[in-house]
């Protein structure tokens, strides 16, 4: 096995030369949560008979419906006498709290790349960070078995990519892997004949060799920094953090430091080490391993802690601020109350303000009225997820529309930029173009091949708000797009919409095909016949600019007389599903979207 040459370090340092701390980062769906459940497989930390669940590392419901990582998750595996602890992080910049907290603890990332896309918007994003942060990169080419699979040029465009990001010579030359994580297999050649795809040996031996060990001096004061945060029924609030000197033991007495410079003083109740997908008790660990603690009830993330009289605080984890801001408020339809569990504002807030705890890129603020709160994150995934988390925890509250956050630079007002990325038929890419530019997005670049169109632009945030509704329906559901934070840039001006006005009902009830089929000439619509409504509730999307009021509570009157199309079959269209993207997407800034465990409604803001 390739033993580790470390560069020259200042007198006294330590090493601890049997651990590597490595981060997987990638772009979303590049299969990084797949290649993590291969290693699982081949570093033996399973039974032989022990089955392991496709993308282990999403254990949150949401993960495993949506096929992305939302929260960062530590695990470790053993490879011969060495334990390397794993950080699979979020590859959508929505989360970028997450991997920008995880990859603190970390000396090297895994940069998983896939071989046909190569660098999308979102590597570039977590791959500045962790240039950034100086860590070594080890770049694996992954899905070589894909048919269009083009390795060399997927190499050759991450190599422009760190020119790009203004990497230095050492983090230029870093080693390319060549794998195919759902099989399990890597070779350091793909082009050698010798080197087949067998199994993931080649990448363990070039972790060992390539990532350096974790520094710190176990005979040192401790010195943790809290870089995750988790809760448990039984133990409470558990901290998740590298030790970067020094050692801790179940049972010791400890100092927490706090943002704020206040100290405080507690007792380790639990210490845990990671094995695989489990945490498992342990009596103590030492400088460069990566440990959950128990015991710390009122600890927030970025503080620091440390032996009791020797408190000497890391700087706090530097977190990018939020982008779009939206209201939570109480539910005040006519139909609030019927299908949640918690609808005051008092436990509408305790929930935000538990939420802001363990999620750094969150903010929440009082809002205008007393039952309104003001929630800022990263973008509108990042929202969305709270919003259904929220949702299936049994809360009913209303939202509105996302609005960007702006901010001053040097008198002028700025607002964010993305870098957004699209891949659609090549018929569509005039429509895609054409509506974005009306949007003050600018485009960067334009490639076609085998029938499909890549775009990129520059758009600002707020040129993306409704847009995927409106790009799904351009490329017939056969488009991708993707988009991460650029930069703030001067305020661009007034962005159109294009959006028609909507349907509104103006009577309480229940919705009646007889009126549904009546109106299908004036629109689409939202609802299925027999579904409750209410007096400015959005029923549908009219064909004309202007909203309009319709009765979808109609009936049929009644006489004696026979129609001689009584016996007839009317069918009504299918009508749109609402969604929560589509909700968010759709809304206008004079509506809402109605929240619940069961429905998710569009109503108008002033109920008619």
């Amino acid at each position: 096995m390739a033993s580790q040459t470390s560069p020259s370090l200042p007198p006294g340092t330590v090493l601890n030369n049997q651990i590597r701390n490595i981060a997987i980062i990638a772009h979303v769906d590049h299969g990084k949560t797949t290649l993590v459940d291969s290693m699982f497989r081949q570093s033996g930390i399973l039974r032989e008979n022990e089955q392991l669940q496709s993308c282990a590392m999403d254990s949150h419901d949401l993960e495993r419906e949506r096929g992305i990582t939302i929260l960062a998750k530590n695990t470790a595996v053993p490879y011969g006498d060495y334990k390397i602890n794993i950080l699979d992080t979020p590859g959508h910049a929505d989360f970028a709290g997450e991997v920008e907290r995880v990859l603190t603890m970390v000396d090297g990332a895994l940069l998983v790349v896939d071989a046909v896309e190569g660098p999308m918007p979102q590597t570039r994003f977590v791959l500045r960070k962790a240039l950034a942060l100086g860590l070594t990169v080890v770049l694996v080419i992954n899905k070589v078995d894909r048919p269009a699979a083009d390795c060399p040029r997927a190499v050759d465009r991450v190599v422009d990519l760190f020119i790009e990001l203004g990497a230095d010579e050492h983090q230029l030359d870093f080693p390319v892997v060549y794998a195919c994580g759902l099989a399990g297999t890597s070779t350091l050649d793909i082009t050698d004949p010798k080197q087949p795809l067998e199994n993931l040996k080649p990448l363990f031996e070039t972790i060992i060799e390539k990532i350096p060990p974790p520094v710190g001096d176990k005979n040192q004061p401790l010195q943790l920094q809290v870089s995750t945060l988790d809760y448990n029924d039984h133990l409470r609030r558990i901290v998740v953090g590298r030790i970067r000197r020094g050692e801790i033991r179940q049972g010791q007495p400890v100092a927490l430091v706090e943002r704020s410079g206040k100290i405080s003083q507690h007792r380790v109740n639990k210490l845990f080490g990671f094995q695989g997908l489990k945490r498992i008790d342990i009596d103590r660990a030492e400088a460069g391993d990566i440990v959950a603690v128990a015991g710390i009830p009122d600890v927030q993330i970025g503080e620091t802690l440390c032996a009791p009289g020797q408190a000497d605080a890391l700087p706090p984890i530097d977190i990018e601020e939020p982008t779009l801001k939206m209201t939570f408020s109480v539910n005040n339809s006519p139909l609030a109350g019927n299908e949640g569990k918690f609808v005051t504002s008092r436990q509408i807030k305790d929930r935000l303000w538990k939420e802001v705890k363990s999620n750094i890129s969150l903010r929440v603020e009082e809002g205008l009225t007393p039952d309104s709160f003001i929630v800022s994150g990263r973008g509108e995934l990042h929202l969305s997820i709270l919003i259904e988390t929220m949702r299936r925890e049994g809360y009913e509250f209303q939202v509105s529309k996302p609005e960007v956050l702006t901010k001053t630079i040097d008198g002028t007002e700025h607002e964010p930029s993305e870098e957004l990325m699209l891949d659609v038929p090549e018929d569509n890419a005039g429509a895609c173009i054409e509506r974005l530019c009306i949007r003050k997005g600018e485009l960067q670049q334009m490639n076609t091949q085998n029938g499909r169109t890549v775009l990129e632009f520059k758009i600002p945030s707020r040129g993306l708000l409704g847009f995927r509704s409106d790009f799904i329906r351009l490329t017939r559901g056969q488009g991708m797009m993707t988009s991460a934070f650029n930069a703030f840039v001067p305020w661009v001006g007034d962005i159109g919409s294009n959006r028609n006005g909507v349907i509104v009902a103006n009577e309480q009830g229940e919705a009646t095909a007889y009126a549904l089929k009546n109106l299908e000439d004036r629109g689409v619509f939202f609802i299925h016949p027999k579904t409750v409504v209410y007096k400015g509730m959005i029923v549908g999307e009219n064909n004309r600019q202007q909203d309009l009021v319709a009765n979808v509570t109609k009936t049929k009157k009644l006489t004696n007389m026979r129609s001689a199309s009584a016996e007839v079959l009317e069918v009504l269209s299918t009508p749109t599903e609402v969604t929560l993207e589509f909700g968010l997407d759709y809304i206008n800034m004079d509506e809402l979207m109605e929240v619940t465990p069961k429905s998710i409604r569009l109503r108008k803001a002033s109920l008619i």
